[in-house]
């Protein structure tokens, strides 16, 4: 999990949070798709903190996000899968792992939810269960998760797949003490398996 920046890795200049996403290919990431429009000059920093980027910073290069999104904005679909360039010839996944897709997971599971506030220069940790605020989104509780947490992860501590990212009813949530996810289904497995198959 990490930050988002446009340019340089400085302090107070990430925009939003990513994880990095399972695959055989090794350099996907999750967040959501309210997040960027446009590649241009984005990179992620893994375990961003106090303006350093201890395992070093990876060139966004392609995104993928869902017809529904690009065409309707349609918040049931609020996701995105990125696709990053090698750092000196070693893949994202292979210097910091990943967390697998997890789709149609139950609504009501446990997750650690993590996101990087505008402001702050280290991630916030929160661990509560999650309940079903429609039919396609997911809904936490935690508290002080303003913007810049958007994309963050919802982790289940029972499976550690990657059920939820910060998204979706209100980009997220009007309320920095209440958070939503777009429900992971087979919308976003499809999502994958096509970012799988660019970036192969």
């Amino acid at each position: 999990m990490g930050a988002l920046f446009t340019g340089a890795v400085a302090a107070g200049g990430h925009f939003c949070t990513a994880s990095v996403l399972h695959s055989a290919t090794g350099n996907l990431l999750l967040t959501a798709a309210h997040c960027l429009s446009s590649t241009s000059g984005v990179t992620f920093a893994p375990g961003y903190r106090d303006g350093t980027a201890p395992y070093g910073t990876w060139r966004v290069t392609a995104i993928h996000t869902t017809t529904g999104w690009s065409q309707d904005g349609d918040q049931d679909e609020d996701f995105a899968i990125l696709e990053t360039a090698s750092n000196g010839g070693r893949r994202i996944e292979d210097v910091v792992g990943a967390n697998r897709l997890g789709a149609d997971e139950p609504f009501g599971v446990t997750v650690r939810l993590y996101g990087y506030p505008n402001g702050s220069d280290g991630p916030v940790l929160c661990t509560n269960t999650t309940g079903r605020q429609s039919t396609y989104q997911r809904v936490v509780d935690c508290p002080d998760y303003p913007g810049g947490t958007s994309g963050g992860p919802w982790i289940s501590t029972a499976t550690g797949h990657v059920v939820g990212a910060i998204g979706g009813y209100q980009e997220g949530g009007d309320s920095p003490d209440t958070s939503y996810s777009a429900s992971f289904d087979h919308t976003i497995a499809a999502l994958y398996d096509e970012a799988v198959e660019s970036a192969s």
